[in-house]
């Protein structure tokens, strides 16, 4: 019989389903967050050779990048990801005092933010959670391409996160799993 994969719920064998989740910053719930992309951590290998062995070439680690992560959702009168976009990037009106339009701005005080983004088995117990660290906003889709020939679609806004690094919460232990 092969090894369990769960230590607490040694009869389970099947992995958690990807579509309990929720999405956390400021200390709140984000509401109807419907995808999220996937955490992707990637390291360039730094090649290399010693001077005594020219025939051989060794790596070593390099740089580490973190892809940036998309949030999903349907639109709604929720301003979260709106509130959120507009403290990197905000329009303002009228005029410089030297003639040139006055254009983006930086709120460099809020606008990059820590998230945490919770995995729940069918049960909605919290099985993992993830801390995303540094967020902002670069890329933000308020409205969807607009079709009357799709009646059935809803129309789904978008934030792209670039961050600076991820880490799963230790603290968050297999629950035990209840049933009959």
């Amino acid at each position: 019989m092969p090894k369990p994969e769960f230590e607490v719920n040694t009869d389970r064998f099947d992995p958690y389903k990807a579509y309990r989740f929720r999405v956390k910053w400021d200390g709140k719930y984000v509401a109807g967050i419907s995808k999220v992309s996937g955490l992707t951590r990637k390291t360039t290998p730094v090649k290399h050779r010693e001077g005594g062995s020219p025939g051989i070439q060794y790596t070593s680690p390099g740089l580490t990048e973190y892809d940036a992560i998309t949030l999903e959702r349907g639109v709604t009168h929720d301003p979260e990801f709106e509130n959120w976009a507009n403290l990197v990037w905000e329009k303002k009106n009228g005029v410089g005092s030297f003639g040139e339009a006055k254009g983006t701005e930086v709120a460099l005080k809020k606008f990059r933010k820590d998230i945490t983004i919770e995995l729940y088995n069918e049960a909605d117990q919290k099985v993992l959670a993830y801390n995303v660290f540094r967020c902002w906003v670069s890329e933000y889709t308020a409205l969807p391409d607009l079709d009357a020939n799709s009646a059935t679609s809803v129309a789904i806004q978008k934030i792209k996160l670039e961050n600076e690094g991820w880490v799963r919460d230790a603290d968050v232990k297999e629950p035990t799993e209840y049933g009959g």
